[in-house]
């Protein structure tokens, strides 16, 4: 495959005959036919236009020329695929999205490139173009597939020249997805890289420390925010921003001080934010709460008057305002400041309550029962339960009531139904009038609310959406909320574009096109209620309405998403910044909310603005305003599967017929077939591809058009369109950055190569000696090898598998357990045991009686032995709720969830076992209590089935889980790791036989023993072990264990429900959720560990455990030497470096050890670590030589014995042989390391740097050279 960078000189011939037809006196850049052409210029600047430039090119201002160029390209590419009938390489779609891409037109981008995608077998290869389709993914939010897409780019190309803007985007939407821990990592990242970033430092500081505030660290969060003020020329936005956080975090966390103190801070910082930023309406607002908290009525209604005045009106101010109204005892200005509120924003929780408690004071009970049903189908009511309470309450007195005595009664306020038709107030018809409402219409609101950046260069309303993110605000400009009711617009406008259809300019077909496709989807909705592709407008639409009209406006609004969509933050022309939207998100809440601010014209905003509303609930966050200059809008949960959105439909293809035809396809004809293929639907799940995008903007006549190779030709001849030499930095210096002089090599560069280059594969085979290696590794590096950490190159980045096929039937979901009962030593020391353990098929075995048949001695594990032992031995406790185990309930027992909480602490072993022993005092003596009570009921399992009821409905106990303890230290624990020699060679700590002991060095509780400390309903969350190696479980008692395995080849099916609860199925805490797990065909082995048994889990069993007594277990990993084991923990490593996540388990370390001190009979497992050993010398000879080229010295450091892997400080890859450490590091002799794209991206020609030498590289040859294939010897017993 060639690069997809393309070089138009390579698609010169295709264009030549074009060229050829230009006729005298024609324009140049025509030809006599009126067709558009390339000049050779021309396509020599294209060349190096693609999707790393984007955020960094200004066509608005001096790049109209690069605009015009691009508008013309795309022409002239469109005109050959036509002409080609579509049969062209597929580099012509890559390079087509490219230019789509700059020029910001989303729906074509995404087209092309998914046609690319569909052409190209080893897409993957292709950093630009994946990092092209996460950043249209990233638009869209759909950040299910921007996340694949961008850690597919990292993966292939950890150098890749736009690594920091991937971070940056990463953060942002891991922390929308509340994986804190994730968002904070890739910030980091992008804040250790020195390259150039859309957001400044600063800004991503801000980011972070905003992160602490929505995980409710308000400590860490406010140290954080005021070293950010510290900052010198900390730009005015940023500072108003900061200001505007602290001030908002003072009047809400208790934390911070008493009321009265942070109050007064509040206002201070706040009454600062104004001076830095008197325009921000955001501000203004929270210092109205502020007033309002203290009693100053006038001074809240002078600040929320100033929110409204600088800025679109907010729900959240005028449901403020009715509050006020409220407390001064003026119902009639309460109810239509309400009224406002809920029509700005339907869904707004707050102001439905409210305004029900303003119409039960005024003794209106129906309208009151409607808008208390209306709050409760808010995705943002916090409180439903109370709600529902009060609800009955108020239907009971309804009731109770004389008949006609409600109709007699004089009404203080007018009905809900009247009161939604009042004229709006002036003072929001004449603010909004001016204005565009299509965010503010639907906003989602929630207390807990969060910043939000866009980075752009247009606003919203001059961008063209897609059919799933338009609306009728949109459409018709809506100036007053009260005009939503009406129909009329929305089909008059319609309708008067129908009619005028043979004069509508581009934008205005587009429009028309649109809003047809959503006028067949609410149609389908009328006709068949419950539409598939329209959630339920509850949330959207007032309960008492029966005006169709509503009805058809929620659902024009839920067609983008199920979930709400938010308004983002406005933002004026100014510097070019790539699309980013500024997300967070605060406690719980997973979405973002932002009230719409703009700026003065011209400057670069910074963001927060934001929105928290709810008088009664005082724990909101600032909201961010817009860092860029285009508007983007978000929802409240980002898609996260490929039915979440739909698509662009076919009016987004060309304004040229025959182009639309002919890209659509034939078969194409009506709306309803192009309008609802899933926008995401295309990006590759697994390794399977089809090309099932109907309404894609550039697929084939020919749907069924196979991938094509890197030199196969199209039909007509039209070539190629690539360039290998497409790059944003190349050898001599040259290109779109300039870099360091052509007479050396350029630093950096070492190690990377050209970022729309594909990869090469090496030409030796794993039967080569050393020597050809090398000799095949400097042929490579002439032509540009890649450098990349992976050990898997020759295969796509890692993704789950895909649940086996066909499905287990429903009565094969739960299977016996394999369990083998001992009864004595002989049985243990059994050759078949061992072989039946390692045997894949059986994903876990219990050994039964395993210490009785041994003489095991569990009692030195005992909690009294071990307090005798080493009373003051470090325990991490874990802090949970006591839950069923085979349920897992939110902290209020209302609904199973999957995430499992659990705060972390340390302890002691003394006061740990006087914690387990108490609580078992506790529980007899509670047992007692319960006797005595309960004598009558004799029956325990109707007293067991009632106690689990009440524990769903009330408050869940908490209980201490003592974990991670470590018992390496061979002389304070000499008898306990003494008696475990016992055990058979395959299941002990230490043997020839486990890979783990070959590591060279200790890795807690993997090459180690580890003790449990449990009471009971203590659980070990669901997961699979480090890198995939097997473990040994041992109950020492004296109560039992409760164990849910499912076999490895399900854990994609786990990582997808993960995935969709917003959890991280690598680093979040989850328990799953057994009718899941039931749905979805997925075997699950449940059993009881009782004490003596041991539990081998085998390589790649994901297992959770509770303990159902008070019981202790010791455990470990092991390695079996199988080329399933080492299988699995390679993919497993190439899975955490994409996702980012440090691997326990040092597999090249470890392979090198293994092809020192171990003979491999296995061809399988040989071939797969001479393939890794292969690969790593390439990557060591390779970046050596070009080190040395480049005049970097290298140092030769050595290692000492039990000298641990090394791990990059920054981003935790493994670095062997070569360690990139600060001069100042190694001066001191710490020697903290950084792999060479961290040492690059701190130092761009690693002048701080110095690069020590672990191994000899003869050394490292040898060691190749002489791992060989052992003779095949027949099985011994273990």
């Amino acid at each position: 495959m060639k690069s997809c960078g393309v070089s138009l000189a390579a698609a010169a011939p295709a264009f030549s005959d074009e060229e050829q037809k230009m006729a005298a006196g024609k324009p140049r850049g025509k030809t006599k036919e009126g067709t558009l052409s390339l000049t050779a210029e021309e396509r020599e600047e294209l060349s190096g236009l693609d999707s790393r430039l984007f955020g960094f090119l200004n066509l608005h201002e001096d790049g109209a020329k690069t605009e015009t160029l691009l508008l013309k390209a795309v022409c002239c590419y469109e005109s050959l695929i036509l002409k080609a009938e579509g049969k062209v390489e597929s580099e012509f779609f890559c390079q087509l999205g490219h230019f789509n891409l700059l020029l910001e037109d989303y729906p074509k981008a995404l087209s092309a490139y998914q046609r690319y995608y569909s052409l190209q077998s080893d897409y993957w290869k292709n950093a630009a173009f994946l990092y092209g389709l996460g950043l249209v993914y990233f638009y869209y939010n759909a950040f299910h597939w921007a996340i694949k897409a961008f850690q597919e780019v990292l993966y292939v190309e950890p150098s890749f020249c736009r690594a920091k803007e991937i971070h940056l985007r990463l953060g942002l939407m891991f922390k929308v997805n509340t994986d804190y821990e994730s968002s904070l990592k890739h910030f980091q990242l992008a804040l250790i890289d020195s390259n150039p970033c859309t957001l400044s430092s600063v800004e991503i500081q801000f980011h972070i420390a905003h992160l602490y505030e929505t995980q409710r660290m308000y400590h860490s969060a406010k140290e954080a925010y005021e070293q950010l003020l510290q900052t010198e020329n900390l730009p005015a936005q940023v500072k108003a921003t900061v200001l505007q956080q602290l001030g908002w975090m003072h009047h809400n966390v208790d934390l911070l001080g008493d009321q009265a103190t942070k109050e007064s801070c509040a206002i201070q910082y706040l009454q600062k934010s104004l001076e830095a930023d008197p325009n921000s309406g955001q501000s203004w607002y929270f210092l109205g709460r502020c007033y309002s908290s203290i009693g100053k009525v006038q001074d809240a209604f002078i600040s929320y008057r100033q929110s409204i005045d600088k800025s679109e009106a907010s729900a959240d101010t005028w449901c403020s305002i009715g509050v006020l109204y409220q407390q001064q005892n003026q119902p009639m200005d309460a109810l239509q400041a309400y009224i406002c509120a809920v029509q700005l924003d339907h869904g707004h929780a707050a102001a439905w309550m409210d305004l029900g408690t303003l119409y039960e004071s005024c003794n209106q009970p129906q309208d009151a029962i409607k808008c208390y049903l209306n709050a409760t189908r808010s995705k943002s009511c916090s409180n439903t339960s109370m709600l529902t309470g009060r609800i009955k309450v108020l239907q009971a007195q309804l009731c109770n009531l004389p008949q006609g005595s409600l109709q007699n009664k004089t009404k203080l306020l007018p009905s809900i139904e009247e009161a939604w038709s009042l004229p709006i107030p002036a003072e929001l018809t004449s603010r909004q009038g001016a204005m565009n409402t299509a965010q503010q219409a639907y906003k989602a609101h929630h207390p807990n609310t969060e910043p939000v950046l866009g980075l752009s260069e247009t606003s919203i309303s001059q961008q063209p959406l897609p059919v799933h993110m338009i609306t009728y605000s949109q459409v018709d400009d809506l100036s007053s909320p009260a005009k939503r009711k009406r129909i009329s617009g929305p089909a008059k406008y319609l309708e008067h574009l129908r009619t005028d259809r043979d004069n509508l300019n581009p934008t205005q077909k587009l429009m028309l096109q649109q809003l047809e496709s959503q006028f067949v989807l609410m149609q389908q909705g009328f006709n068949k209620g419950q539409n598939s592709h329209l959630p339920e407008s509850n949330d959207e639409q007032p309960s008492f309405s029966t005006d169709p009209a509503l009805y058809l406006q929620a659902a024009s609004t839920n067609i983008q998403t199920s979930h709400r969509m938010l308004s983002s933050c406005s933002v004026t022309q100014g510097t070019a910044f790539n699309h980013l939207s500024h997300i967070a998100t605060s406690g719980d809440q997973q979405g973002v909310c932002c009230t719409k601010e703009s700026t003065p014209s011209g400057n670069r905003s910074f963001v927060p603005e934001i929105s928290s509303h709810t008088e009664d609930k005082p724990n909101g966050c600032a909201g961010v305003k817009g860092l860029s200059n285009r508007v983007q809008q978000l929802m409240a949960e980002p898609i996260c599967s490929s039915n979440s959105g739909d698509s662009t439909s076919s009016n987004l293809i060309s304004d040229n017929p025959q182009i639309s035809s002919l890209l659509i396809g034939k078969a194409n004809d009506s709306v309803m077939t192009g309008a609802y293929d899933k926008v995401y639907s295309t990006h590759p799940e697994g390794h399977t591809k089809t090309n099932n995008s109907v309404a894609s903007l550039y697929s084939s006549v020919i749907s069924t058009a196979a991938p094509k190779s890197a030199n196969q030709t199209t039909t007509l001849g039209v070539t190629s369109i690539s360039s290998p030499h497409v790059r944003l930095q190349t050898i001599n210096g040259k290109g779109l950055e300039n870099s360091q002089s052509p007479k050396k090599t350029s630093l950096s560069m070492i190690s990377c190569k050209p970022d729309s280059q594909v990869i090469p594969s090496i030409s030796v085979s794993i039967y080569s000696n050393s020597t050809e290696v090398l000799k095949a590794c400097r042929n490579l590096d002439k032509n540009g090898l890649s450098n990349s950490h992976n050990l898997l190159d020759k295969c796509p980045p890692p993704r789950p598998p895909t649940s086996p096929y066909p499905p287990l039937p429903k009565d094969k979901l739960n299977p016996p357990t394999p369990s083998i009962y001992l009864e004595s030593k002989r049985d243990a020391f059994f050759p078949p045991l061992h072989q039946f353990c390692i045997n894949p098929k059986n994903p876990v075995t219990v050994i039964r009686g395993l210490a009785g048949a041994l003489k095991l001695d569990l009692g030195l594990f005992s909690t009294k032995t071990l307090v005798e032992a080493n009373n003051e031995h470090t325990v991490e406790v874990r802090t949970q709720l006591l839950q069923p185990a085979d349920e897992n309930w939110d902290p209020t027992g209302t609904k199973k969830i999957w995430r499992c909480e659990s705060n972390r602490s340390h302890t002691t072993i003394a006061k740990y076992a006087q914690y387990q022993a108490s609580s078992f005092q506790e529980s007899l003596r509670e047992e007692n209590e319960k006797r005595m009570q309960h004598r009558e009921y004799s029956d325990n399992e109707s007293t067991s089935s009632d106690n689990t009821g009440r524990r769903r409905k009330g408050p869940f106990k908490t209980i201490k889980f003592g974990t991670n303890i470590d018992l390496s230290d061979d002389k304070k624990w000499k008898l306990q790791l003494l008696e475990l020699t016992k055990l058979p060679a395959f299941v002990r700590v230490v043997s020839a036989g486990n890979l783990l002991s070959h590591l060279g060095h200790t890795i807690l509780g993997m090459n180690t023993v580890q003790l449990y400390m449990k009471v009971p309903g203590s659980r070990t969350p669901g997961h699979q072990e480090n890198n995939n190696f097997c473990s040994v479980n041992i109950n020492i008692g004296p109560g039992d264990c409760e164990w849910f395995v499912v076999p490895e080849g399900y854990w994609g099916v786990l990582n997808d429900f993960c995935e969709k609860n917003n959890l991280n199925f690598l680093m979040s805490s989850w328990w799953p959720n057994l009718e899941d797990l039931y749905e979805a065909n997925v075997p699950v082995y449940r059993f009881i560990q009782r004490p003596g048994d041991l539990v081998w889990i085998n390589a790649g069993t994901v297992h959770w455990v509770q303990a159902v007594g008070w019981c202790n277990n010791i455990a470990w990993n092991v390695g079996p030497l199988t080329a399933s084991q080492y299988k699995l923990a390679v993919e497993r490593y190439e899975w955490n470096k994409l996702q980012s996540v440090k691997s326990v388990v040092p597999m090249v370390h470890l392979s090198w050890n293994m092809a020192r001190n171990i003979k491999v009979s296995d061809p399988k497992l040989f071939e797969m670590i001479k393939y890794c050993l292969m690969k790593i010398l390439k990557q060591c000879l390779t970046l050596r030589e070009a080190l040395i080229t480049a005049g970097k010295e290298v140092i030769w450091h050595g290692r000492t014995n039990d000298e641990p892997a090394h791990y990059c400080s920054i981003c935790e890859v493994e670095v062997f042989d070569l360690l990139f450490v600060t001069d100042e590091s190694n001066s001191q002799k710490t020697y903290i390391v950084h792999c060479q794209d961290c040492a690059r991206k701190a130092s761009g020609n690693l002048d701080n740097f110095v690069v020590l030498e672990e191994y000899k590289m003869e050394d490292l040859m040898q060691v190749y050279d002489q791992f060989t294939l052992a003779p095949s010897v027949s099985s011994s017993s273990s």
